[in-house]
């Protein structure tokens, strides 16, 4: 790989960073989820990354972007580790069967299999790391009942992650999925540096 594409892959890694990291402010509530559960679309540019230019740049950006985000941390870095591990997820399994078969048909495989792993991780990280650290600030009971407003019938943390969590999380995968589908290929030249071929 010459110095020139390690120079442009460098760059396009630090600005879908700086994208990803901008992204994560435009969050918003949904109405079938407790108020203190939000969407954002943050993983969108890790994931064209991993497309364009393999999964351990796709990795990289949801790295860096919560790095950054960690200078104005709520959560003592608990949120970012969380975020991290699930962008992986996400990001990684999208990447690499993508880069064994470089097809659309294959990309959308790869990156549904990398939602429905962040979704069922997003069990075991929000249960074991994320949800102790809130329990600081706001008991297990008052979480709990957050999630009864909603459905009264979820007896325990554990069934409203898997109840809740988990398809939120599975949703806002799949919407990064669509629109990826949407924006990678009129992207794709300028991410991967072939438009200054032309």
């Amino acid at each position: 790989m010459s110095s020139t594409v390690n120079i442009w892959k460098l760059t396009m890694t630090a600005m879908l960073s700086a994208i990803a990291f901008v992204l994560m402010f435009l969050e918003f509530s949904i109405p079938v989820m407790p108020p203190f559960i939000k969407m954002d679309v943050s993983e969108l540019p890790a994931l064209l990354g991993a497309f364009s230019m393999g999964p351990v740049s796709g990795v990289m950006i949801c790295l860096i972007k919560n790095l950054l985000h960690l200078l104005m941390s709520t959560t003592g870095g608990v949120g970012e580790l969380s975020n991290f591990l699930l962008g992986a997820c996400f990001v990684l399994p999208a990447g690499i069967l993508y880069q064994q078969k470089k097809s659309k048909k294959r990309a959308i495989f790869g990156a549904a299999f990398g939602s429905l792993l962040m979704a069922l991780a997003s069990i075991g990280s929000n249960y074991y790391v994320v949800y102790p650290f809130y329990y600081n600030f706001m008991s297990e009971e008052a979480v709990l009942q957050a999630y009864q407003l909603i459905v009264p019938g979820v007896k325990n943390i554990l069934e409203c992650l898997v109840i809740f969590n988990a398809p939120f999380t599975l949703v806002k995968g799949l919407i990064c999925v669509i629109a990826t589908m949407f924006i990678y290929k009129p992207l794709s030249p300028f991410l991967k540096g072939n438009y200054r071929n032309r």
